[in-house]
């Protein structure tokens, strides 16, 4: 197998060797558990653009890449933060990203595909106030739901700037729950994901702020699929999970225990929408699968060996986890280049990249060693690392 010299601290280099390329299993489900991954958008590195200002997006790879997790049996969280949304990508073209999953998502009967509706195209600041916030949700709901689209509400900036407690939070989320043709999926993302949510819902405390999201679901709950926690604290998960009215699922989003989540306890488990499922898609399709006839110990050791990946994809600063989920989708030969929206690839170093290197190799997933270690050598020498 293929080996190469990679960084391990600070002027210090071990020699690396590969494990062979592993074939996960294939199912083709029915799963027992509902399954959503978060893709990324692909960037046309060849053209003509300003990199830090324009959403320059190679659709015929990003669109390949959902056709990659729909044939794995998974769903879809389209337009979502792992797209780089508010973080490069705008909603002039998250729209149009929707526009052409949910087309492309009809020639897989079934498939699973719903979109974050969010408030992105309004800039928070003072002079914003809630019916702003709303008329903007309003605004994304209407355009995602005229192309055929469900929805996941994101959460919102600039709802975290005009709101002034709970009260606002569940006028916002009462009036567009209302409005809403089919159930949606409630996000409540931690600030470790987005510094600009902090305090969100209106509260410091968890118990008080969960308190606040149960008592709006409670109010609306035919039109709550569900609801995905991206807290990165399985207690909080659980007690949440345990306190949902009957018919409303628990979408993990917990990238450091969703394991543990997926498979749950004698009350009850967690489907999951998360980030990492798009590098890991072809195990999780496997661990899925092993699932659903029963095999616990196989499901546990296939999404365990995947477990330190991610821990260390979504290391903090988590926000940029983003560049360790394009960076393996390179490695793996789904795009072309290493570059994302915003010189986003900037945000990780060589020895975080170098770490996740190894630990995807131990998971299992890397698709080709010898594209993979070919191109990580070329990486490591934009880096001046011999």
């Amino acid at each position: 197998m293929p080996n190469l010299v990679l960084p391990v601290a600070p002027g210090r280099s071990e020699t690396f060797s590969l494990s062979p390329a592993r074939a996960f299993e294939r199912h083709e489900g029915p799963f027992t558990r509902v399954a959503y991954a978060a893709p990324h958008v692909v960037v046309d590195a060849s053209a003509e653009h300003d990199p830090w200002l324009d959403a320059a997006i190679d659709w015929e790879r990003t669109i390949a890449f959902r056709r990659h997790l729909w044939s794995l049996g998974l769903g879809v969280a389209e337009a979502m933060d792992t797209a780089q949304r508010g973080m490069g990508l705008g909603w002039p073209s998250a729209l149009e990203l929707v526009r052409r999953s949910v087309e492309a998502s009809r020639d897989f009967p079934g498939a699973l595909i719903a979109s974050g509706v969010g408030t992105d195209h309004l800039e928070p600041g003072p002079g914003v106030t809630v019916d702003d916030v709303l008329r903007a949700y309003e605004t994304q709901c209407e355009a995602v739901e005229a192309l055929g689209g469900r929805i996941i509400l994101m959460a919102s900036r600039a709802l975290a700037a005009a709101a002034r407690g709970p009260a606002d939070y569940a006028r916002v989320y009462g009036r567009i729950l209302s409005q809403v043709r089919e159930p949606v999926v409630l996000h409540w993302l931690g600030d470790m994901f987005d510094p600009a949510l902090a305090g969100y819902w209106g509260g410091a405390e968890f118990e008080t702020t969960m308190a606040t999201v149960l008592d709006i679901i409670a109010a609306h709950s035919d039109k709550v699929a569900g609801i995905k926690i991206s807290l990165l604290d399985k207690d909080k998960e659980i007690l949440m999970r345990r306190r949902l009215p009957a018919g409303v699922r628990m979408f993990t989003g917990d990238d450091f225990n969703y394991a543990e989540l997926i498979e749950g306890d004698e009350h009850g488990h967690s489907d999951a929408l998360l980030g990492i499922f798009n590098p890991i898609a072809p195990a999780v399709n496997a661990a899925l699968g092993d699932l659903a006839r029963g095999e616990q110990e196989r499901f546990r050791k296939t999404l365990a060996a995947t477990v330190p990946l991610s821990r260390e994809i979504f290391t903090a600063p988590t926000r940029f986890y983003k560049t360790g989920v394009v960076f393996i989708a390179w490695l793996n030969g789904h795009q072309d280049h290493f570059t994302m929206l915003g010189g986003q690839e900037s945000t990780r170093s060589i020895l975080h990249l170098s770490r996740v290197f190894r630990l995807a190799d131990q998971a299992g997933i890397l698709i080709d060693p010898e594209k993979a270690v070919a191109r990580m050598r070329h990486l490591l020498a934009t880096h001046g690392v011999a």
